[in-house]
């Protein structure tokens, strides 16, 4: 407060002139002109975190572009490349940070925080924002076989091996007769989990397999100030904790501090005895030699524990117990598709999902390795959809862990759509399993419901803000502060949950209020919406906020569609809305995100889609293979996608809210729920159909009970069957499928209908 009377304001500015500087609360205050007031003009959360990103740049513009004779990753090979289409001028870039490559692929075990990390060229880093581990192949001819270094895309080959108990991330590298071959997975070993790295390496002329430690990852310099070799047990210990060991016995070892250069430069004939070594700038490097047999054949084994791992045990404490893969596996929904794109993106996506809920739900391994009630949302969604209940379950319950006194759903400060979130799924959970809510998470639902309703604008002269919530920066990709319909959408959407959820607790009283309160902000955002679109002439479609031209922020105003289903099937706005996108925010036939992104978006190209799918518009199947030609060889997507290089250029590299956009998107070919029916097959191509092998996706449970689907080609027809355990009344059944005639059954238990295709 005491602020207020000082004169701090004055003394900032007379300052900035003293020393020849603008302004900079001028600056300030001319920014703020470009949204609208708001109460959070930017949450502390994103700012720290800003911080934290940038500070990491600073410290790469010192690092790297003054030893480009050093092996750095594979994003900063091609982005401080001259000759690569990903390079990126920096003269006048205040931090040099990986804008071009955000790639890397997560691996793990289900309900273990920890989550190591595999980039395009098999660098792997085991430990969140900590140091990396590297396998190079050095011949005694002088040649060298340094992944990362790798020009072309031919001479590196990447997947992801899925198999009955995990998986693992292979990198396959060549240059002329040298291949080097890596695998890693995580395993559990009486029930901690280690990462485990395995190098194969062949070659034609004698030479030796290098295992290097870098002060780096695939955001930057990660600080190593001391790593110190044990070789009687094969032990390296870095920055005091002994963490990684070798199997294979150690012929030479190499350390070097940052003013001797990279240990590259030592190699592979160091001098002997070199165990250990201090850097004061904390940028030591290490290798390992292990020689190729007679034959040229080399295989070498790291051994990573990941529990020492002391920063995520802080984070995610030690309530966390790893389970087998294939008991987390046991009962989810599978799919039978004749694509194996398709199959094997689903498998991954399903994994990443698994991966990625330990409890706490995150939608990516390094980046946005924190909770969002936004990407909770729909991942909590997707783990329903798999088949997956319990796991949501003790996810809903720390929700109210995370709710202020006021009844504000709090992940970052200023998001209005996180109340409506909340609520959502709470309520997905209750009518997909037919339960009701316990007592302290309907106690919580109350609050939320209530802060819905008082956040709301009243009183207010303009009739297009009216009833609507304050303005926020809400999805953070749809532009500056504005009056958001994503957020008022999601904020019905909550209050109608609320509603759903008193109704089934025998609280009528309570119910019928927020239903009216929901009523009436729907009005207030139906009359906003005309009114913006009567002013603006934009048709039907649905700009992001009041005041808004369109552009490709209205992305957002599509949740009144999808997922949320306010509106009817082919609700005209939201069909315009999604035509509308598409032509003029597309690149590489998929959506661009202009604001803030600035990348193409897989997961917001399979919200377009799945508006189009619900309004019966073919065209959504074009956006689904869009998005699968996007995912990585390793199944992933990066949050927005490099229009040229097709590198991550946004956020996590390896993005699960995208997995579960997936995961739902699959669902809906098969079947989608509507408010008293069930349409089947609406979105199965009818290429799949030709090819005559048959089609399955189930069990997925429903607000109607559990469903599996069956499509069964025949000579000339199509036979749609469906398993169904339900749980109350039977719902219409509406069997669509492109190119044959709406045919509609009842439900009674497992039934079939014959389409004759046209």
């Amino acid at each position: 407060m005491i602020l207020r009377w000082l004169p701090w304001k004055y003394v900032i500015r007379r300052a900035a002139h003293a020393h020849g500087f603008l302004d900079p609360l001028s600056i300030l205050g001319r920014l703020g002109n470009f949204a609208q007031p708001s109460e959070v003009t930017e949450p502390v959360e994103l700012l720290r975190a800003g911080l934290v990103f940038h500070a990491r740049g600073l410290i790469n513009t010192r690092a790297i572009q003054n030893n480009l004779d050093w092996v750095w990753p594979y994003w900063v090979e091609r982005q401080f490349n001259p000759r690569d289409p990903s390079f990126i001028p920096r003269g006048f870039s205040f931090s040099h940070i990986n804008l071009s490559h955000r790639n890397w692929t997560a691996v793990g075990v289900p309900d273990c925080p920890f989550l190591p990390l595999v980039d395009p060229t098999g660098l792997v880093t085991p430990f969140i924002d900590g140091w990396s581990l590297d396998g190079w192949i050095l011949r005694e001819d002088g040649t060298r076989l340094l992944p990362s270094k790798l020009k072309e895309n031919k001479e590196i080959h990447q997947n992801l091996i899925l198999e009955p108990d995990g998986f693992a991330v292979e990198t396959q590298v060549k240059k002329g007769d040298m291949t080097l071959k890596s695998r890693v997975e995580v395993i559990l070993n009486d029930g901690e989990p280690y990462c485990i790295i395995r190098y194969e390496a062949k070659s034609r002329k004698p030479g030796w397999v290098a295992v290097s430690l870098r002060p780096y990852n695939p955001e930057g310099v990660s600080f190593v100030k001391s790593v110190h070799f044990h070789p009687g047990q094969a032990i390296w210990t870095i920055n005091g904790e002994p963490c990684v060991r070798f199997v294979e016995p150690v012929e030479s070892h190499a350390v070097s501090e940052y003013r001797q250069g990279d240990v590259l430069s030592q190699l592979p004939h160091p001098s002997p005895n070199l165990y250990q070594t201090q850097c004061k700038v904390e940028m030591a490097t290490a290798a390992a030699l292990f020689p190729l047999d007679d034959k040229g054949r080399g295989v070498v084994t790291v051994q990573v524990k990941l529990h020492k791992d002391k920063e995520t045990l802080d984070r995610f404490g030690k309530k966390y117990k790893a389970v087998p893969w294939q008991k987390a596996l046991a009962e989810t929904c599978s799919l039978s598709v004749p694509d194996t794109r398709f199959q094997n993106l689903f498998d991954i996506a399903v994994r990443s999902l698994l991966l990625h809920s330990p409890g706490e739900v995150f939608p990516g391994p390094y980046t946005y390795k924190r909770f969002w009630f936004r990407d909770a949302a729909f991942m909590l969604d997707a783990l329903l959809a798999v088949n997956l209940p319990d796991r949501v379950r003790r996810t809903l319950e720390i929700f109210p862990e995370k709710q202020t006194v006021m009844g504000y759903f709090l992940s970052q400060e200023g998001e209005w759509d996180s109340n409506g979130e909340a609520i959502w799924i709470i309520n997905r959970y209750c009518e997909v399993t037919r339960s009701s809510a316990p007592e302290h998470l309907l106690n919580a639902v109350r609050r939320g419901a209530e802060w819905i309703c008082r956040k709301r604008i009243r009183g207010g002269k303009d009739e297009r803000v009216e009833g609507l919530f304050p303005a926020g920066f809400s999805a953070e990709h749809l532009g500056p502060n504005d009056f958001y319909y994503w957020d008022d959408f999601w904020g019905v959407a909550g209050l109608r949950a609320a509603a759903a959820l008193f109704d089934r607790d025998g609280y009528a009283q309570e119910a019928e209020r927020f239903r009216r309160e929901a009523d009436d902000f729907q009005q207030a955002i139906d009359r906003s919406i005309a009114l913006t679109q009567k002013e603006g002439g934009l048709g039907r479609a649905v700009p992001a906020a009041p005041r808004r031209r369109m552009d490709s922020g209205a992305v957002g105003s599509l949740a009144a569609s999808y997922p949320l289903k306010l509106y009817p099937l082919a609700d005209e706005r939201m069909l315009e809305t999604a035509l509308y996108l598409r032509k003029h925010h597309s690149v590489r036939g998929a959506f661009f995100q202009d604001m803030i992104h600035s990348g193409i978006n897989a997961y917001l190209t399979l919200h377009i889609a799945q508006v189009l799918l619900r309004a019966g518009d073919a065209g959504h199947f074009e956006l689904v293979e869009k998005v699968v030609d996007l995912a990585s060889p390793t199944g992933q997507w990066p949050e927005a996608i490099h229009p040229h290089t097709l590198g991550g250029c946004m956020g996590d590299g390896h993005h699960a809210w995208a997995s579960a956009e997936w995961v739902l998107m699959i669902r809906s070919l098969f079947l989608i729920e509507e408010e008293d029916s069930l349409i089947l097959c609406a979105g199965i191509p009818r290429k799949w159909l030709d090819q005559g092998s048959p089609l399955r996706f189930g069990p997925t449970p429903t607000r109607f009970g559990t469903v599996t689907v069956h499509v069964r080609p025949e000579k000339g027809r199509v036979k749609v069957a469906w398993e169904a355990d339900w749980k109350g009344p039977q719902p219409r059944i509406e069997v669509r499928l492109e190119g044959a005639e709406t045919a509609e059954r009842p439900a009674k238990g497992i039934a079939a209908v014959a389409i004759d295709r046209v």
